[in-house]
């Protein structure tokens, strides 16, 4: 029997289990980065600024781009601790320039020493972890299909207006919005995703759909 999905913006997988359609069926590291990471809330001053700062070089690319090269992220941007990068030189971010395995944008490159920056000068306000899940929003009706998911939200403007307050660039409404739903400040995993639920607003449904045969 043909196993089907219950909409049009899920998808079966090999393993027979219905997930969120946008990893696809062809790369397996992109579908367990949905099925292990996206929407599980994350914790954390450097995971979070790793989250923030990789969500600024995806911007005009793809995720699984980004994904693919998060390894040889984390080794030039010294595992995104916070007070390394924040000493970063015009001579670092030359270096990382000719570092070919990462995205050589130098805009976005010198945005992390940037934020790094203001990720430390945060800590005598709260901290990066606080600014970001005191925004977290109430639950709201879980999305059925790719269209009730909003590009960006009121809760994403107001953070990224405080984010721009306290020193950090590159951070738009969109992009901030787009690094809530991978920390899990929101939960947009769809009706019938078997991770339905995986992120703090998880209550607004109970479980997800697993499909038979």
């Amino acid at each position: 029997m043909t196993i089907t999905a219950p909409h049009p913006d899920l998808l079966v997988g090999p393993d027979g289990v219905i997930r969120c359609g946008w990893p696809g069926l062809s790369h397996a590291d992109y579908r367990d980065y949905h099925d292990r990471e996206w929407g599980k809330p994350v914790h954390g001053e450097t995971a979070l600024l790793e989250r923030l700062c990789l969500e600024g070089f995806q911007s005009g690319l793809s995720w699984l781009t980004i994904l693919r090269k998060r390894p040889a992220f984390r080794t030039a941007f010294a595992g995104f601790d916070a007070d390394t990068v924040a000493a970063f030189t015009d001579d670092d971010v030359d270096r990382l320039m000719g570092e070919e395995a990462i995205v050589r944008n130098r805009r976005k490159i010198e945005a992390t020493v940037t934020n790094a920056r203001a990720t430390v000068a945060l800590r005598e306000t709260g901290g990066l972890e606080e600014l970001l899940w005191t925004h977290a929003p109430e639950p709201t009706p879980r999305p059925r299909g790719f269209a009730d998911v909003p590009p960006q939200t009121a809760e994403s403007e107001l953070l990224a207006k405080r984010l721009r307050k306290a020193g950090f660039v590159q951070l738009g409404p969109t992009t901030v919005y787009a690094a809530m739903q991978a920390c899990g400040l929101v939960d947009d995993h769809l009706v019938g995703c078997f991770r339905a639920g995986a992120s703090r607003s998880g209550s607004r449904v109970t479980g997800g759909l697993r499909a038979t045969s």
